[in-house]
Formats: structure tokens, C-alpha cells, sequence
């Protein structure tokens, strides 16, 4: 029930960013052929297969993971500061729109009578909503190299954007330790909750 869901919320959520920079002048990621829902080729094989395979099969009580950058040259787009964070918040708001089509999924299952089909629809349905909504929120962080922390740079003043990018080499073990930690949780726990909350409502569950 699970991996279609899942494989949808990564392939999208890349694709998102790759066809929002060609909008904004930049065509490196349809020029190496990103621009497609084929997810083997936005598959990290150690973020996306060998790092979440060890952490299940070692028992670590969480999963941890990524996929495949889509590459973005921001020399190509006319406002760089400003159209890198367009092309960054198209990966969450990509993951909430799959959120929503997802909770019509399982409204769907909600509505059908015959178990043997209603169950699959309604389990899908919640594992859509459930691997969206948590892609969308962890992005939205602003820890370099996620999409919230291209939003920031946005925002903050070139030279304080400058220094805040030179930490994207730590990225990694800051998300670490707030998984591990479980800060993660207790930063996404209200959105998280509230936000299924909205959407299984919209399922009609």
C-alpha cells in the first residue's frame, strides 16, 4: 500500500522543482532528461535504497532518506534569489496538492461498498497523505540543503544569505541529530497532526 504513494511523493516532488526552474529560464534539468515520472531516474541508490535498507533491517526505530537532487543552475534564471525560492516551495506545495489527491483517493474508498476494493483505496489513501504531508513539512525546514532553507536565503540580506548557505556541508548531520534526538518530532508533531487532521476530513474518514 505503501510504494506506489511513496515513489509518487519523490518522483513529483523532484519533477515540481525541475519544471518550475525551465518556467523560470532555467533547462538544466529537462536537458538531462529529469523532466519524467520514471522514478529510477530520480533514485539515489544510497539516500533512496541502501540507507533506508540498513536503518529497517538494524532495527534504529526510524528511517531516514532522500532522493536524487534535480539540478537547478541558478545563473540561468533572470532573479536568482527570487526564482530559486519559487523553484523550492514547488516541491512541498507539490507534495500537498498529491496530499489532497490522495484524500480523494480514499474518499473514493469511503464511498465504495465491496471491501475487497474499499480497503486498498482507503489504505493508500492514508499512506498518501501521511508520506506527502511529512515530505512537505521536513522540507520546509530551514536546514541547508532542504527547501525551506532556500526560502530563507530569500529573505536574509546577501551576506548573511552567503554565510547561512556555507553550512549546506553540515545539513546532513543537523537532520541527523533532530531525527535521532527526536526533535524532528516535536518540531512537525502540532503541523503534522493538524494538517492529517484537514485531510482526512476532506477523505471523509
Amino acid at each position: 500500500m505503501w510504494i506506489i504513494p511513496v515513489v509518487f511523493a519523490i518522483t513529483v516532488h523532484e519533477v515540481a522543482h525541475g519544471w518550475v526552474a525551465k518556467l523560470r529560464g532555467d533547462n538544466t534539468a529537462a536537458q538531462l532528461g529529469r523532466l519524467t515520472l520514471n522514478p529510477v531516474k530520480h533514485i539515489d541508490w544510497i539516500g533512496t535504497v541502501l540507507v533506508p535498507a540498513v536503518l529497517i533491517l538494524s532495527f534504529t526505530g526510524f528511517i531516514f532518506g532522500w532522493a536524487k537532487p534535480v539540478p537547478v543552475n541558478d545563473k540561468n534564471f533572470h532573479n536568482p534569489r527570487s526564482d530559486m525560492a519559487l523553484v523550492a516551495m514547488a516541491g512541498p506545495i507539490a507534495n500537498l496538492l498529491m496530499a489532497m489527491i490522495w484524500a480523494g483517493v480514499a474518499r473514493i474508498g469511503v464511498l465504495v461498498e465491496l471491501e475487497s476494493i474499499s480497503l486498498p483505496l482507503i489504505y493508500m489513501g492514508i499512506a498518501g497523505i501521511s508520506i506527502n504531508l511529512v515530505l512537505a513539512l521536513i522540507n520546509l525546514i530551514p536546514v541547508p540543503p532542504l527547501d525551506g532553507s532556500r526560502v530563507l536565503a530569500c529573505l536574509l540580506p546577501t551576506k548573511w544569505a552567503w554565510y547561512f548557505n556555507r553550512i549546506e556541508g553540515l545539513g546532513l548531520i543537523i537532520l541527523l541529530l533532530l531525527l535521532v534526538t527526536d526533535t524532528l518530532s516535536v518540531i512537525l508533531g502540532y503541523p503534522l497532526y493538524y494538517l492529517q487532521q484537514f485531510f482526512f476530513t476532506l477523505a471523509g474518514m
